[in-house]
């Protein structure tokens, strides 16, 4: 069957008088075949459940929706209801939409297992609802992950070992999953343009290391990483097991945290967390 003709998305803000809030972190992506490509990033969508976090008037929620997913969109938005209620009526049973704060809603409850997460973030939410995602319990209930951030962000996710952009936040991405950016954005594709470039990040979920207790590995990586210009020596001092653990491990403890990689903290954590 084939997708319902659609208006442009620039109708759509006109007719429904919708504006970016920059309270909201909004920034409105309008190319629909830009769209198309990124809704194709998790792979084949036909018949899949899709979790969306603010899709505004929805752009990115007619693209998945097109590709044949059952989308559940989360709009905090009271503004942005009627666009995405149209929307819905255009795909019958296809699209169920929440008005709520993603942040208070338990979307595995929602969407259950196996759904994949795909979502022009609010940027002032994004880092933490990543975050959220990443720290549930192992396998995740999500299949992967398709997010826009700041570009600034994106690269921290992706960071790799003894960069300027790696921390806790690409220890976090990369210890159990793969992170890497599938495109970037240019600032021009929006409304209104933000002042910084965007990139979309995918992750999916590979194997969790043995006997690691997350909140072990943020406590080392907190405590390394919170003074990043000292030694490991002084950073880790107040971990109780640290110091013997870099011995134990032979890792010099003059070294600082960013020359550490995954691997490296992951077997801290085993020590630790024995």
């Amino acid at each position: 069957m084939p997708a319902p003709s659609l208006p442009p998305l620039r109708d759509v803000i006109s007719r429904h008088g919708l504006r970016a809030s920059k309270a909201l972190g909004q920034n409105f992506l309008l190319d629909e075949q830009l769209l198309a490509r990124i809704a194709a990033i998790p792979g084949d969508l036909n018949g899949s459940r899709v979790f969306e976090v603010g899709p505004g008037p929805g752009g990115l929620t007619r693209a998945a929706l097109r590709a044949g997913a059952y989308v559940t969109a989360v709009e905090m938005d009271r503004r942005c209801i009627p666009a995405l209620e149209e929307l819905g009526a255009a795909f019958p049973g296809q699209l169920t939409v929440i008005e709520g704060d993603a942040m208070k809603l338990d979307a595995h409850a929602l969407v259950g297992d196996g759904a994949h997460i795909i979502a022009n973030l609010p940027y002032n939410v994004g880092t933490q609802l990543l975050v959220d995602w990443l720290s549930v319990p192992w396998k995740p209930w999500w299949k992967s992950l398709t997010l826009m951030f700041q570009q600034e962000v994106a690269e921290r996710i992706v960071a790799p070992v003894d960069s300027e952009a790696y921390g806790r936040l690409a220890i976090l991405a990369q210890w159990r999953s793969e992170a890497k950016i599938a495109m970037r954005v240019h600032r021009s594709a929006f409304t209104p343009p933000p002042k910084v470039m965007s990139a979309v990040v995918h992750i999916t979920p590979g194997d969790e290391p043995n006997r690691v207790k997350l909140p072990m590995l943020e406590r080392i990586t907190a405590a390394a990483f919170g003074q990043r210009r000292k030694m490991l020596r002084q950073s880790l001092k107040g971990v109780p097991g640290a110091l013997e653990s870099l011995e134990t491990l032979g890792i010099d403890p003059q070294r600082r945290a960013e020359t550490l990689s995954v691997a490296d903290y992951v077997a801290i954590a085993q020590l630790l967390s024995a």
